[in-house]
């Protein structure tokens, strides 16, 4: 199983405040549709607050410490649990928060980043990519337009 993060960053590794998104990128949200749809989708119990509703035509595990059930989504109360329930699957994708993509980047395989080149106040921050461990292997440059104002990369990062 190939486990893969997929995440939107600011240059200064922001990527939240007060549990919202810090940007608003359409062209990134399709990626991340385009990328996750049909696959299983883990994300914490904050992440899961700020989408709202369990992501379409895709698996949704959530991680809580709560006993709590949410209609829709799976439920456990660790990453190593959500993994363990998706053990035959090809690509699961660690979808947010901070605290679940800090105890997943030791697990995951690959990063699929958005960087958006701006920096940005907020009070949630992804953990640092430790550049000896992992290699840039595609790259997409963006430059603002009508619907998407600030410049943004795709780039995919494979361990090594």
């Amino acid at each position: 199983m190939t486990i893969s993060i997929i995440v939107a960053i600011a240059q200064n590794h922001a990527i939240g405040k007060d549990n919202k998104l810090l940007w608003y990128l359409p062209n990134d949200l399709k990626h991340f549709k385009t990328i996750t749809s049909g696959h299983t989708v883990i994300m914490g119990r904050k992440t899961y607050d700020s989408v709202g509703k369990p992501l379409p035509n895709r698996r949704n595990i959530v991680i809580t410490r709560q006993q709590i059930t949410i209609a829709g989504c799976e439920v456990v109360n660790s990453l190593e649990h959500a993994l363990a329930l998706c053990n035959t699957e090809e690509e699961v994708f660690i979808v947010g928060g901070a605290e679940i993509y800090r105890q997943a980047m030791v697990l995951t395989n690959r990063i699929y980043l958005t960087i958006v080149h701006k920096s940005f106040d907020g009070d949630t921050y992804f953990p640092e990519i430790q550049e000896n461990i992992w290699v840039e292997t595609e790259r997409e440059d963006h430059q603002p337009d009508e619907k998407n104002k600030i410049p943004y990369s795709f780039i995919t990062l494979e361990r090594r």
